[in-house]
């Protein structure tokens, strides 16, 4: 019965997905299962020949390899490895080439033998790669095969460097790579345009000849591709969806990773639920999104024709599950973000004590204040909340060399103006002049360079804090030191970054914090400064009894908005305060036009910004709620005592 329970869940999926918990129990089950492999081959006096992935997803795997080979003896003398793909062209000892990536995350830690390690060659001159990539073929072929190939996925449904419109009998071979596979791999390469345009990677075919495929995929930013790799109709479209052709495959995926597929994002289509609260607005929510009608016009009929019947026996009649979600939307709209002083607060986001909150607004970068929240930042400065801004790192990464070289040119002109000696600033002038002119990608940057940058986001910082209302006593600058590298790859989290943390909170003791709770990239500042928060915070709660009235409430950025059923407060904008909220994000002029790391979308942060907050009232709108010209959304996030409330 209970397979026959997990069939009808997954009966969406075309092909076998195991779901762990989180990104590192999944890393560690894949390593077990090719640590077997290779045990069982040594048994028979055999070559496992493993295929082989790069970029950010095996890492772990790759870690617990080594940790498995030093600490448990597991040996690699009979593993044969070849590797999926490299770009073209690329030398072996280049920062971004997947050769020095093997070495220093798998081959340099273990007793691998040189010559059984094969990574596409990325020197080879244009006319030798046809005849290279058949060879390569071969000597996988001679040695009888790949026992198990390991895959990623990016977000354009590559496997490999399969980029869209691959054929599945594909063989190893030069390609082009798609623009957002370029976009993704920016950050490596220190820009798009330094991105190669071309990879020799493993063919589909090749992939599918392997005895065992394994994919992994983790973390929301790849949720969406994973649902129509796993879930849709097969397309040249999604390389990935030919995988649904193999008896051999199948998907390891964190929580986060399978978020989108139906069985955890619309459970109530293929299987019982436990209708709780929460479940229940995210169901009436996506009926109304999917029938295009309001709330309140929602049927009996609606429900039952999609896959909610249960709910309208157990909870109906269904008018009345219609007006409980409609007053759990409506209660989630005000206008006062600090609470509403003197007012039953019992359906309000937000407490209406004490009427003068002290309220710590977390701006993980020098511009995620006034870009996710600005508006809400007018107000409860507005409304007379002592409120305050802690940017948590100096952003000085994201800065354009020619503004440092520009900033530095007026100091010198000022400096001049005042009392002529400009010896000292011009020396460091010209180094910087020379240094930038021979400096490669990703090369860190001067001191004196990157304190430069810093002061230019420091500086744009306090004027757009200034221009929200804030008083300068109340801006804080916290420099977190693991985001003091200079280098694109920041260093881990210490007890300094939290201890700075806690150090600010005892000092203001605020009732309200707000911090950004963007969760989608595993490994970006967002997520990195959020769980520093809620690090100091966890120690703050077991001795500061201040903590247990202070409320944590989150936003996003500039790139995407909170589900509809996850919003719990939203603040409404009016025209004039969506126009005030632009122009404090225009006192970022270094981040204004062009930025150094733009994302996927080439619109100004303004204008993301803009449309995401309109975006997002409309999507309140077309549920049957009132209609505004903007709104910013939150969601609260609950300590463990406050789970009990």
């Amino acid at each position: 019965m209970a397979r026959l329970n997990f069939l009808e869940e997954t009966r969406f999926e075309k092909l076998p997905v195991r779901v762990y918990e989180n990104e590192d129990t999944a890393s560690k089950k894949v390593a077990a299962r090719i640590a077997a492999i290779i045990r069982q081959k040594q048994d028979r006096h055999e070559h496992a020949v493993l295929g082989l992935a790069t970029g950010a997803t095996p890492v772990d795997v790759y870690n617990e390899l080594v940790r498995l080979h030093k600490e448990e003896g597991l040996s690699f003398k009979n593993v044969v490895t070849f590797n999926l793909d490299e770009y073209y062209p690329m030398q072996p000892d280049a920062k971004q080439s997947y050769v020095r990536f093997m070495d220093e995350n798998l081959f340099d830690h273990i007793d691998i033998k040189r010559e059984n390690i094969h990574v596409p060659d990325g020197t080879l001159d244009k006319a030798d790669i046809t005849n290279y990539c058949l060879a390569y073929e071969q000597k996988i072929s001679a040695i009888g095969g790949l026992d198990l190939q390991v895959l990623g996925i990016g977000r354009t449904g590559h496997i490999g460097f399969n980029e869209p419109g691959s054929a599945p009998n594909s063989g190893t071979r030069l390609v082009t790579l798609d623009d957002l596979t370029r976009r993704d791999a920016s950050r490596d390469f220190g820009g798009k345009e330094n991105v190669p345009t071309k990879a020799i990677t493993m063919g589909i075919g090749t992939i599918f000849k392997a005895r065992e495929i394994i994919l992994m995929a983790w973390s929301k930013k790849k949720a969406p591709i994973v649902k129509k790799a796993v879930e849709g109709e097969i397309s040249a479209s999604v390389p990935a969806t030919y995988l649904q052709l193999s008896d051999n495959v199948e998907f390891i995926l964190d929580a986060d990773a399978a978020s989108e597929l139906t069985r955890f994002k619309m459970p109530w289509l293929v299987k019982d639920c436990v209708w709780e609260e929460s479940l229940i607005k995210r169901a009436v929510i996506w009926l109304s999104n999917s029938l295009n009608k309001p709330i309140l016009k929602l049927t009996e009929e609606d429900y039952n024709a999609h896959g909610m019947a249960q709910l309208a026996t157990e909870k109906g009649p269904v008018y009345d599950i219609n007006i409980n979600v409609f007053n759990l939307l409506q209660h989630s709209i005000t206008g006062w973000p600090g609470g509403k002083p003197n007012a039953d607060d019992s359906q309000r986001p937000e407490r209406a004590k004490p009427a003068i909150k002290r309220s710590l607004i977390f701006s993980p970068h020098p511009d995620d204040d006034v870009i996710s929240m600005g508006g809400t930042f007018i107000r409860l400065v507005d409304q007379g909340h002592d409120v305050h801004v802690a940017y948590q790192t100096s952003g000085n990464t994201a800065v354009w060399d020619t503004d440092v070289l520009r900033y530095m040119e007026f100091a010198i002109d000022f400096k001049k103006s005042v009392d002529e000696d400009t010896q000292k600033l011009t020396e460091i002038y010209e180094n910087m002049r020379t240094f930038i002119k021979e400096k490669q990608p990703n090369d860190i940057d001067l001191k004196e360079i990157q304190e430069v940058k810093g002061f230019i986001r420091k500086s744009e910082a306090i004027a757009g804090a200034r221009y929200a209302g804030l008083k300068d006593k109340n801006i804080h600058f916290m420099a977190l030191p693991f985001y003091e590298t200079g280098k694109k790859v920041k260093s881990p989290v210490t007890e300094k970054d939290v201890e700075l943390t806690i150090n600010l909170l005892q000092e203001i003791k605020p009732q309200q914090i707000f911090a950004a709770g963007d969760f989608a990239d595993p490994h970006g500042t967002h997520i990195t400064c959020f769980n520093i928060i809620l690090e100091a915070m966890n120690q703050l709660r077991k001795t500061e009894s201040w903590t247990k009235d202070c409320w944590l409430w989150m936003y996003r950025g500039a790139w995407q908005e909170f589900e509809q059923h996850e919003i719990e407060m939203a603040v409404p904008l009016s025209p004039q305060e969506v126009e005030q909220k632009k122009h404090a994000i225009f006192q970022h002029q270094s981040q204004k036009d062009r930025p150094v790391f733009p994302g996927d979308d080439e619109r100004e942060f303004w204008v993301r910004a803009q449309e995401r907050n309109k975006e997002t009232a409309v999507n309140y709108n077309k549920l049957g709620l009132a209609e505004y010209e903007a709104m910013e959304a939150f969601v609260r996030w609950k300590f463990d005592e406050d789970t009990n409330e």
